[in-house]
């Protein structure tokens, strides 16, 4: 379809009935057309030259200029601009349509994008509010609970993930938890060093006694020096030890 319009511009550039700037417009259009097909929902758009006379009357006109990705340019509203009518004759039209829902000026205006049916019937297809002239669109309900399911799963996912990467195993010790935080802390923190408390009466007395006890048992051997040739002879004496009062 791309190549038979393209062929057929040709042909009318060539026969001077289209000129370059009506081809120009035509390509517009169908990119804007082709972008429309695409989720709106992460883009806005902005017309710097607009901000310092938007209000109420000239909000749609801002809303309705070829650049602006969210116009449908099949709507209702361009049907009355081109027949240079008031937006009062929307309401006797069948078809898609926008007006404007609300307006705090200068600030925030909504527009609403409905399916006129009737004088007194309309469906509702999707809002855009327009801040500081910033236009978004807003996100319908199921956009918003899937955002929201999303984030709070991803959520999940990484704490299970982190975890998981402070879980250890060993064949011998089984399952534990290894945190790095603590040993950083222990780095950190001077290891305090432990004072030594001075003995008690009762444990001096009970060393003393076993140090009595294995004297008696095994007496020490003191060698006794002679003036013969003979070999030294061993002499055993026994100690009296004094247990600690």
């Amino acid at each position: 379809m791309i190549i038979l319009s393209c062929f057929s511009l040709k042909k009318s550039f060539a026969e001077n009935v289209i000129s370059w700037a009506d081809i120009w417009i035509l390509w517009h259009d169908v990119v804007m057309m082709n972008h429309l097909n695409d989720n709106l929902l992460g883009i806005s758009w902005v017309d710097s030259s607009w901000i310092p006379i938007l209000n109420s009357g000239s909000v749609l006109d801002y809303f309705s200029e070829r650049s602006n990705p969210f116009y449908d340019r099949t709507c209702n509203n361009e049907v009355v601009k081109m027949q240079r009518l008031t937006l009062e004759h929307l309401n006797q039209m069948v078809g898609v349509e926008y007006i404007l829902l609300h307006a705090q000026e200068p600030i925030l205006f909504i527009i609403r994008k409905q399916q006129r049916q009737s004088p007194t019937q309309v469906i509702p297809l999707a809002d855009y509010y327009i801040i500081a002239g910033v236009i978004y669109q807003a996100p319908d309900l199921g956009s918003v609970i899937n955002s929201r399911v999303l984030t709070a799963v991803h959520g999940i996912q990484s704490a299970f993930d982190e975890a998981m990467s402070y879980c250890r195993y060993h064949p011998s010790k089984g399952y534990w938890w290894h945190f790095k935080d603590h040993e950083e802390q222990d780095k950190v923190k001077p290891k305090a060093k432990r004072k030594e408390e001075p003995s008690s009466i009762f444990q001096r007395q009970r060393v003393d006694a076993l140090l009595l006890d294995l004297r008696q048992k095994f007496p020490p051997k003191f060698v006794q020096h002679c003036n013969s040739d003979g070999p030294p002879l061993l002499e055993h004496r026994s100690i009296k030890v004094n247990p600690a009062p």
